[in-house]
């Protein structure tokens, strides 16, 4: 245990050096939440990846992967067909619109190209950003909750305590760059340890032969990609592949690209990312095959990674597991706590309100903002909740929906209007939520992003080819994506 605790306290001694070192960018708006667009390629990659993943990968798809078996590789492919969208059609466009406006967050990206004089656009954006943030926050929370519980014995809500104010503190202190580097610490652990884990793992249960049986004798379903097949199943597939459709619009990714050193970053950027993710996404499947096998009848799935981390490793390996997980929360966690406070300062504030503070005492204000919706997110995840993973999608694709369709149209369709815009963010958000509220148990689970996607760019195309606004500007239009 002391081993493993030593290992993790040099661990987050190496994150408060990088956010030390970072701390200078943090005395603007644009340093703080952009690390004043300066990021190299590797950095972009990996920070978009590490995250895009967050606990739902080590501990959730981990989990599922446990309990459904190869059906989740339909989540694979989804993600991988997401993030080469998303890479593909909005990145350079993006990049490209919000340094022509100065853009700094999502939201200053939705109103630039139209003349907004009520700020409904940013109102409603602002709004969305603040209700789901919380929701995501809290499941990464109660995520390293377990994760510290598992691991060190840790009564849950002293670790819970433990591990957000070491986020809180470390976001607070670099900003958006401590962030992105920090990222790139996590993302590689997190590589490593979904390579190590399961490849131990799979020898641990006598080959991938001998766990391939183990899982038939189990339940044969956990071999079928369609799991007990049917209408049931290809439901399944269909919803498990849309997961990958928020990577169009969830805003704590899109800013990301926003950070770049320059468009032609994110060409290499691409190539990065999509490797990794491939390897994160097959890894944690392979980990929860081989968990199945190697401990069936866990009463919580969801902490089969922790139990091998635990059971498998000697406590020098064990510790540095500790902290793969603890990076998969972290590495959100903070990038959705900056995402907040931009929400609530660039965006609320110096946006909405109009304030005349200069930009180094909002960036300050900034700072405070982080640490206040971080103590949020902790009073929310003290009651430990059990399904992270439901968590996670429920904000996942909120926040998808919500943006998604609205990017895709303000970057491809001139004809769009603000008017368009905004009954496009709040339908698909609204559809989203209503959907997983009302609908999802009497319409076979389909994922509430499909329905929400699809009202999104509905309410978009239709109310702007009525709508007598105009734009004041286009957004990329012409110009090759990447």
């Amino acid at each position: 245990m002391q081993v493993t605790l030593a290992v993790l306290g040099v661990y987050l001694l190496v994150l408060f050096a990088l956010a030390l070192w970072s701390r200078r960018e943090t005395r603007s708006l644009a340093g703080l939440y952009l690390a004043d667009r300066k990021l190299p390629y590797w950095v972009v990659a990996f920070s978009t990846n590490a995250t895009g993943q967050s606990g739902w990968l080590l501990l959730g798809m981990t989990g599922m992967a446990y309990a459904r078996g190869v059906q989740v590789l339909w989540i694979v492919a989804g993600q991988m067909l997401g993030i080469v969208l998303s890479w593909t059609l909005v990145s350079r466009r993006l990049k490209r619109l919000a340094d022509r406006e100065g853009a700094i967050t999502v939201p200053d990206v939705l109103a630039a190209p139209f003349e907004d004089k009520q700020h409904l656009i940013r109102a409603v954006t602002v709004a969305i950003i603040l209700i789901m943030v919380t929701t995501y926050v809290t499941a990464q929370m109660v995520a390293s909750g377990k994760a510290l519980s598992t691991f060190v014995g840790m009564e849950y809500g002293h670790a819970v305590l433990a591990s957000s104010v070491v986020i809180v503190a470390y976001t607070f202190v670099g900003g958006y760059k401590a962030v992105s580097y920090t990222d790139v610490l996590q993302g590689v652990l997190m590589l490593a340890g979904l390579i190590v884990v399961p490849a131990v793992a799979i020898h641990a249960a006598g080959g991938a032969s001998a766990m391939i049986e183990s899982l038939r004798a189990q339940d044969p379903n956990l071999l079928e990609p369609l799991g007990a097949g049917g209408i049931d199943g290809w439901v399944v597939a269909i919803s498990f592949a849309a997961i990958g459709l928020p990577y169009l619009g969830v805003p704590q990714l899109l800013v990301r690209y926003m950070s770049a050193r320059d468009d032609r970053e994110l060409v290499k950027a691409k190539r990065v990312s999509v490797t990794v993710l491939l390897a994160f996404t097959l890894g944690a499947v392979l980990t929860g095959l081989a968990g199945r096998a190697l401990f069936p009848g866990l009463d919580d799935a969801e902490t089969v990674f922790p139990l091998m981390a635990t059971e498998l490793f000697p406590a020098l390996i064990t510790g540095v597991l500790v902290a793969v997980v603890l990076s998969a929360i972290m590495s959100t966690v903070d990038s959705l706590l900056l995402l907040a406070s931009s929400a609530v300062v660039r965006d609320g504030m110096q946006r909405l309100r109009g304030s005349s503070r200069t930009d180094a005492d909002l960036a300050r204000l900034g700072k405070l903002a982080t640490a206040m919706i971080g103590l949020i997110g902790i009073a929310f995840a003290l009651p430990e909740a059990q399904f992270i993973f439901a968590f996670v999608l429920f904000s996942w694709s909120g926040l998808g929906a919500a943006f998604g369709p609205a990017i895709i149209m303000v970057l491809y369709d001139p004809k769009v209007t603000a008017s368009g815009v905004l009954a496009g963010i709040l339908g698909g958000f609204l559809t989203s939520v209503v959907w997983v509220l009302l609908i999802k148990e009497h319409a076979l689970g389909i994922y509430e992003a499909i329905p929400g996607f699809v009202m999104g760019f509905i309410l978009i195309y239709v109310v702007s080819r009525v709508d007598t606004g105009r734009r004041t500007s286009s957004a990329v239009p012409g110009e090759r994506s990447a």
